[in-house]
């Protein structure tokens, strides 16, 4: 419904209305007050300039407004973007940033455990490797080839994380709460996770393939 109609129709209206002065306490119905606030809008503004004119055009406006008297104090004009709002009104709360470090704790654990497990599996094949370069190939060909076998287990970790997460998804969602049909995983976070599972995984490969490739194949040959 058009806001002037709403005014004209002094229809009531869902939530709270800031005042002071001599309208503080008007409550109920939406009517015009110079004392109440009870609209809240943002503005969209695309480069840092319009944010700085706007900014300007605020501060200007809330001194005269202190001019005319109907502000009482000096102006504080804050201007502030989505990230910086949600920041201020403490949307995330600090159990959630604290579960997020967590998770990425979980993380770099994870990912020294499997630097140290494909170490151990690619330097146990240090002799079939030997036999490989003495053979022609370069350290480059079986630096793609383990750094292969690496971005597999990271593929197969990806999968089998994101079926898990699908099932935690789907109890949550079973819940009676009011928020658990909100529980959802998109694309772009579906991407993003396996790409994450994918990329962790080669960056733990890479020390594993590198230190492998640098093993000597004469003396590989010589202990064989």
């Amino acid at each position: 419904m058009p806001l002037l109609t709403a005014l004209d129709r002094k229809m009531d209206h869902n939530g709270s209305n800031d005042c002071w002065g001599r309208g503080a306490g008007g409550v109920g119905s939406i009517y015009p007050s110079d004392s109440c606030v009870w609209l809240q809008f943002w503005v969209q503004l695309d480069s840092a300039a319009k944010a700085a004119d706007y900014k300007e055009f605020l501060v200007h406006y809330s001194q005269e407004q202190k001019t005319l008297g109907r502000f009482v104090k000096a102006p504080n004009v804050r201007l502030r973007n989505v990230m910086q709002w949600l920041a201020y009104e403490r949307v995330v709360p600090d159990d959630v940033r604290l579960q997020t470090g967590l998770a990425f704790g979980f993380l770099l654990v994870c990912l020294v455990n499997t630097v140290g497990l494909m170490l151990a599996k690619f330097m146990r094949r240090a002799g079939d490797l030997g036999v490989r370069r003495a053979l022609g190939a370069s350290k480059r060909s079986l630096f793609g080839q383990l750094l292969v076998e690496s971005g597999v287990v990271g593929v197969v970790g990806g999968v089998g994380g994101l079926l898990l997460a699908g099932l935690g998804l789907w109890v949550v969602r079973q819940r009676p709460s009011s928020y658990a049909a909100l529980a959802h995983l998109d694309g772009s976070m579906l991407l993003t996770t396996f790409a994450l599972a994918l990329g962790a995984t080669l960056l733990a490969g890479m020390l594993p393939a590198w230190r492998a490739c640098q093993v000597p194949p004469a003396l590989q040959l010589k202990s064989n």
